[in-house]
């Protein structure tokens, strides 16, 4: 009964905070929110510690500890900005939206588009991603994004109301994969946000900052299923600016055995996401356990 008071009571703070930083201009809220992730970084001494404990597994042989303290502090400002952004959403229209975020390789879009199978877009908990979604449909890109149910109903209603002010739906990953089909079947993009290790779908372990991870398959099985295009893109985070960066379709292997060409279609996608939350670590979630699940057969 405590935990579902404090939900309640975390829940109305949230809506008091997100009525009173949505007065503020964009780059005084930018700065504000900026400063209160470092200070969550403070606080929040459990999600510190598994972001820096995470950050030293993956990059320990690279840098040095004090360097990984930094992109820990830069990790949570990161999420307070994000969260600004989020709050900003209600204020985006097709007229200011090129002002805030840049396309970089649109026509590898265009082109997806052009198949009429749809477009999986592959992406990660990196940079301001809530406000890809929003940017592609502001672009006339029509689209969904698949997610999963957040605990507490009310968050989940309150970043859904969020999201369908631009049109942006919600299929939950426990309803049938045949609505993801569907919209593929309609040419329209689908979103997958697959950078982290949920023991409750599908996977397979790929290699991902030299250790075995655990993977999901659904964005290889439903390309193979549907036909359609499957294509990274990242939301990059410059200052106040963002850069919504295309890549070029994953070029997908089909050499009859399933098995093998799930994991390498799977590690072909991972680690084109791993590139950039290389160049970019303090861009990335660090603080959810990525390296959870265990090894149970050989990696790719």
């Amino acid at each position: 009964m405590k935990f579902k008071f404090r939900r309640y009571y975390l829940y109305y703070l949230a809506r008091v905070v997100i009525f009173l930083f949505g007065f503020l201009p964009m780059g005084v809220g930018l700065y504000i929110s900026g400063k209160a992730g470092l200070l969550l970084y403070l606080i929040l001494t459990k999600y510190r510690r598994i972001t820096l404990e995470n950050l030293k597994f993956a990059l320990g042989k690279e840098e040095t500890v004090g360097r990984l303290r930094a992109i820990a502090r830069r990790v949570f400002e990161n999420l307070g900005k994000n969260a600004f952004e989020l709050i900003k959403l209600p204020e985006l229209n097709s007229e200011n939206i090129d002002r805030l975020v840049t396309i970089k390789n649109k026509e590898a879009l265009e082109a997806g588009y052009g198949r009429g199978r749809g477009i999986i877009i592959i992406t990660a908990h990196f940079g301001s991603w809530e406000l890809m979604a929003a940017t592609l449909r502001l672009k006339g890109y029509p689209g969904t994004v698949i997610g999963r149910r957040i605990y507490f109903y009310k968050y989940d209603q309150l970043l859904n109301r969020l999201r369908k002010l631009h049109d942006v739906h919600v299929i939950y990953r426990d309803e049938s994969p045949r609505k993801a089909l569907k919209a593929l079947k309609d040419n329209r993009i689908v979103g997958i946000v697959a950078d982290q290790d949920v023991d409750s779908v599908d996977g397979v372990f790929v290699d991902f900052f030299g250790h075995p991870a655990y993977t999901p398959v659904g964005p290889a099985v439903l390309a193979r299923a549907s036909g359609a295009s499957m294509i990274p893109v990242l939301m990059l985070r410059e200052n106040s600016h963002h850069t919504l960066v295309v890549e070029e379709p994953i070029q997908l292997v089909d050499t009859g055995q399933r098995e093998k060409d799930l994991i390498e279609n799977t590690r072909r996608w991972s680690s084109v996401i791993e590139s950039y939350i290389r160049r970019y670590p303090e861009q990335w979630v660090w603080m959810h356990r990525r390296w959870k699940t265990r090894e149970s057969y050989p990696v790719a």
